[in-house]
């Protein structure tokens, strides 16, 4: 069982930036495939970007020179560094994690609560 909590969302101008956090506990945390993903209103919810256990980094096309995912596994905690945020990025973002995982939301047993981020001027 692994319980996830995000932080970091907030409000922000086109252009700007933002970090989220996911933060874990539970079950040994190195071990699972932390995945982004985000859902904006009236939409289905997609993958963003994940990162594996060694550190092996994935990517939503729409967001790749933009967005950075990390991992410190001795604090639990995925990062998703985003920049040049545009309007479109609006959504709330939820954290997920599991043992096999990508940018499919199937593939994830274990959620966060979500944190909004607002891309507006």
């Amino acid at each position: 069982q692994v319980q996830l909590v995000e932080s970091g969302g907030g409000l922000v101008q086109p252009g700007g930036s933002l970090r989220l956090s996911c933060v874990a506990s539970g079950e040994t945390f190195e071990k699972y495939v932390i995945g982004w993903f985000r859902q904006a209103p009236g939409t289905e919810r997609e993958g963003v970007s994940c990162v594996t256990g060694d550190g092996s980094t994935y990517y939503k096309d729409s967001v790749k020179g933009r967005f950075t995912i990390s991992r410190d596994n001795a604090k639990n905690t995925v990062y998703l560094q985003m920049n040049s945020l545009k309007s479109e990025d609006t959504a709330v973002y939820y954290c997920a994690a599991d043992v096999y995982g990508g940018l499919m939301e199937s593939t994830y047993r274990y959620w966060g609560q979500g944190t909004q981020v607002t891309v507006s001027s």
